[in-house]
């Protein structure tokens, strides 16, 4: 009789296990289907926002408390935003993490551990997104493991410069060096940290223990008077979260596939572009304006005192808005958007290969590693190429404006400013959108067919100037002021 009980009991929980997912996924479902976005973008967001109720909890009870505690709240929340949004394939984070933890154990502070994990972690996302790979971008375990893929291997970098002695290394690197063992428990909070597991920012494990040792905080041995600067960046998240689900059912990138796209005039496919160009990364700096907002409520985003001794609250700052609104440039957009990937770029891959002994050529591989990294779509390839050449032939414009005087007067006259910054804005948007095309498309034969019905006016434009600009530097640069210049 007991055994029967216990068996109905059984099938009662498992009935009721089944019927609670069923509700869940059926109301998911219909909430998304009605905001007019698939149920994992709704998933994302909703991921996204519990950090803040996670951060007030942490902030309540956890502050100052014991760092295996702290650790454990760490990797079991973002391990349940992993479960949320991706079900079992949580696994795939779990065994790299796992492996990373090894490696650094087994292998110690050396070259082979670095290779190895480089090597590992960037084959294994390869890998994802080889057997993963469709003609959309689609919200899957990828996502977030390419975020933890550099994660791990700036451990395995930093971990190699805490064994070197200091004076070897520079400035940065000392800051950035681990010179303790890191525990399994820290490894996994570091990891799975919930205001940054799935979309970024990037930080150091140093950085991280920080936090846990509660040294992030404008006011020593209290708790960090964030709230009000985390519910700035919360609130300008949230505008722009409007404003994109306003205009996303009217500007996409489906609509450059059209035939009505192609038989529009050449100047509204432009301006067309111009326009989804600007709209298209929006979604993206909603994303990381909220998630900063949640490591500024922990304490994470604490960065020291400005000159005035006022808290600064940017450490994983992954935007700078109003640059990113007003420059009339590439290089400085480039400078006002994911921010913390573009430093740890810069600090794990560009200033690594100094020993080339050439700049350019550690940019363009620097480049090569972020199109890899994000994924294996020829898009990706071509977006970053642009990116190379525009900056490239930005400089070399910027240069000749500055040494030419006849441009530079030119440059100088005031009344014309607006008209200059009008026209830097329109070139600056529409090679912007360009760019972005073959990185939203993500597929030759797509991205192609727009390029074409533009005639590759990016290409074209910008590789005319690559050759031409030289020219026009020797024309325009009187003998004596490049002399002066050399000497």
């Amino acid at each position: 009789m007991a055994s029967v009980a216990e068996g109905d009991v059984g099938t009662v929980a498992e009935l009721a296990r089944v019927l609670r997912w069923g509700f869940e996924e059926l109301s998911l479902n219909k909430l998304a289907t009605s905001l007019g976005a698939s149920e994992q973008a709704l998933r994302l967001i909703i991921s996204i926002f519990m950090g803040y109720p996670m951060a007030v909890f942490y902030r309540r009870y956890l502050y100052f408390k014991d760092s295996y505690l702290i650790h454990l709240f760490h990797a079991f929340t973002g391990l349940s935003i992993a479960y949320f949004n991706f079900g079992n394939q949580l696994y795939h984070s779990l065994l790299c993490v796992g492996l990373q933890f090894l490696i650094l154990r087994l292998m110690g502070r050396t070259v082979t551990a670095v290779l190895t994990t480089f090597c590992f972690q960037m084959a294994y996302l390869l890998a994802g997104y080889y057997y993963t790979a469709t003609g959309n971008y689609d919200i899957k375990w990828t996502m977030p493991h390419c975020v933890l893929t550099l994660k791990l291997i700036g451990l395995a970098v930093d971990y190699f410069d805490g064994g070197k002695d200091q004076n070897s290394l520079s400035s940065e690197q000392q800051k950035y060096a681990i010179r303790g063992v890191p525990s399994l428990l820290e490894v996994a909070g570091f990891s799975y940290f919930y205001g940054a597991f799935l979309v970024g920012p990037q930080f150091s494990m140093n950085h991280y223990m920080k936090l846990v040792q509660g040294q992030l905080t404008d006011i020593p041995g209290k708790i960090p008077n964030s709230t009000i600067p985390a519910l700035k960046r919360l609130s300008l998240g949230l505008v722009y979260l409007v404003g994109y689900t306003l205009l996303s059912p009217h500007i996409t990138e489906d609509y450059l596939l059209t035939e009505d796209y192609e038989n529009h005039d050449f100047w509204f496919r432009c301006m067309y572009m111009l326009l989804w160009g600007k709209f298209v990364l929006y979604k993206y700096v909603t994303c990381w304006l909220v998630t900063e907002g949640v490591c500024i409520l922990t304490g994470l985003g604490f960065n020291d005192f400005d000159e005035h001794r006022k808290a600064k609250w940017d450490a994983c700052a992954n935007m700078k808005v109003w640059l990113f609104e007003t420059t009339p440039r590439f290089t400085g957009t480039i400078a006002s958007f994911n921010i913390n990937t573009n430093a740890w770029v810069a600090r794990y891959v560009f200033k690594r290969l100094k020993f080339l002994g050439n700049k350019e050529l550690s940019q363009g591989l620097s480049l090569l590693f972020l199109a890899l990294w994000h994924g294996l779509h020829s898009g990706y390839l071509v977006c970053f190429q642009m990116e190379f050449l525009i900056v490239i032939v930005e400089r070399k414009a910027a240069r000749l404006i500055q040494e030419s005087p006849t441009l530079s007067n030119l440059a100088s006259i005031t009344i014309l400013q607006p008209f200059y910054y009008l026209v830097q804005q329109t070139i600056h948007w529409l090679f912007m959108g360009y760019s972005m095309t073959a990185f939203c498309l993500f597929t030759w034969d797509k991205w192609f067919k727009v390029y074409k019905s533009i005639y590759f006016l990016g290409h074209v434009f910008f590789l005319s100037l690559l050759f031409i600009l030289p020219y026009v530097h020797k024309v325009m640069v009187p003998r004596k002021e490049k002399l002066k210049k050399e000497k």
